[in-house]
Formats: C-alpha cells, structure tokens, sequence
C-alpha cells in the first residue's frame, strides 16, 4: 500500500474515533427522510398484513416501523422510498 494513502486512512480513522467521542465535528452529515410507513399503508387502503406481502416482509414487522420501534433498511426501504414517490406500483407488488 502507498504511504500516502496509508497515512490518510490512519488520520481518518483517528477523526472517526474523535467525532465518536463528541471531541470534534463532522464536516458533513447526510441524512435522509424515512418514509412514514402507517401514512403510506393508509394511502394504499391496505390492511397491515396485505401491505406487508406487497412489501415482503411479516406484518409484525410493518407494526413495529408504524409504531417507530423499529425503522426500515436495505430493499425493503428502497422500496417504500419508490411508495413514497410513486403509490400507484402498490398493485404491480401485489401482483407478483
């Protein structure tokens, strides 16, 4: 590995452990909206089990993201995000 680069890895990695202890702050924060699961569920006028079909997860699992204990990740919040923007490729889900 170059030097250089070995060099600017070790002082990311020191910046990383220093923000984690509040001793400095990021240079930047992405974040991104969670879509609001129970408003889209209730925008489709599917029950709790009928969207979590559509969306390929258990029901108890859509309960938990509309009760905030738990938040959506990976495909399943790729796919809420394209719910979010487009509502009409709920029956193309519910279809497959």
């Amino acid at each position: 590995m170059d030097k250089q680069l070995f060099t600017e890895l070790v002082q990311s990695m020191e910046e990383m452990v220093a923000i984690e202890k509040g001793e400095m702050q990021p240079a930047r924060v992405h974040r991104h909206p969670l879509p609001d699961v129970k408003a889209l569920r209730e925008a489709t006028g599917l029950k709790q089990d009928e969207f979590a079909r559509a969306v390929g997860v258990s029901p108890s699992l859509v309960q938990s993201w509309e009760q905030k204990r738990r938040f959506p990740s990976g495909s399943a919040l790729k796919i809420l995000l394209m719910l979010d923007h487009n509502p009409a490729i709920i029956n193309d889900l519910l279809a497959i």
